[in-house]
């Protein structure tokens, strides 16, 4: 896709590999960074459907039942991995889904914090 609309806090769907590396799946991933470089390459986070009984501290759940849900783009409760990301060149991004509200994206930041152990 490659489109300079493309931007952080934009839900996306991506062809995201296996943890082994032996294939992937087109699946939902979180922008978190703008199109970088030469190649335009954004870091992005994992979307999964599934919602874990013992969430990790940085993960953060999208729920169908909030306000802000429709704006992610995503069909069903989701959770964002944030301990789960790739770098990938935007020509990669199958189609734009949404993008979190700012709520959200504060939550991110606050994990992301964490995460890296800056604040």
């Amino acid at each position: 896709m490659g489109n300079p609309s493309m931007t952080k806090y934009k839900v996306v769907l991506v062809p995201f590999p296996f943890d082994d590396l032996s294939s992937n799946k087109v699946r939902p991933a979180l922008c978190l960074t703008e199109p970088l470089g030469k190649y335009r390459h954004i870091v992005l986070a994992f979307i999964t459907s599934k919602i874990p009984s013992e969430l990790q501290e940085t993960d953060l759940l999208i729920m169908s039942d909030s306000d802000d849900f429709e704006s992610s783009g995503l069909r069903v409760s989701s959770t964002l991995r944030l301990h789960r990301m790739m770098t990938a060149s935007t020509t990669l991004i199958r189609r734009e889904l949404g993008e979190l509200s700012e709520a959200q994206q504060e939550a991110v930041k606050d994990k992301l914090k964490k995460l890296f152990s800056l604040g």
